[in-house]
């Protein structure tokens, strides 16, 4: 089986900056060979693009499944590595069709500065918008 979202994205809001999955998202990686499901009730911030101009005009708001992934292989009990989980986000954004233009600087942008939020919290762990300059 190809890598693939094998069920539609499926949130809610919960604060101006944190949404909700209201229902599992279910994933399928070829590169773990294995079905991601992010459970119910999992919170995220999709993708922390920096708001400045020409960086958010450029990246923001452009992937909304894929950096879900990406913040559940960040969690402690996730089971992935640091690499693993910027490879996955990779994967899942070639799965879905985004272009290189977009996929490329958002994966070297977070194996560049995401370490220090990777292990952070666990999957069931609440969210808090920690950094002032995705605000």
């Amino acid at each position: 089986m190809k890598s693939q979202f094998l069920t539609a994205l499926d949130v809610s809001l919960k604060t101006d900056k944190i949404w909700v999955l209201a229902k599992p998202l279910k994933y399928y990686s070829e590169m773990l060979d294995k079905t991601i499901e992010v459970p119910e009730g999992f919170e995220t911030d999709f993708a922390s693009v920096p708001r400045l101009p020409l960086v958010y005009t450029l990246w923001g708001n452009q992937t909304h499944r894929e950096p879900i992934l990406h913040d559940w292989g960040y969690r402690k009990d996730s089971g992935l590595t640091f690499s693993q989980a910027n490879k996955l986000f990779l994967e899942a954004m070639e799965a879905t069709g985004k272009p290189f233009y977009i996929r490329y600087p958002m994966y070297y942008a977070v194996c560049a500065c995401g370490y220090p939020s990777y292990h952070r919290l666990k999957i069931a762990d609440m969210m808090k918008v920690y950094k002032k300059w995705y605000n």
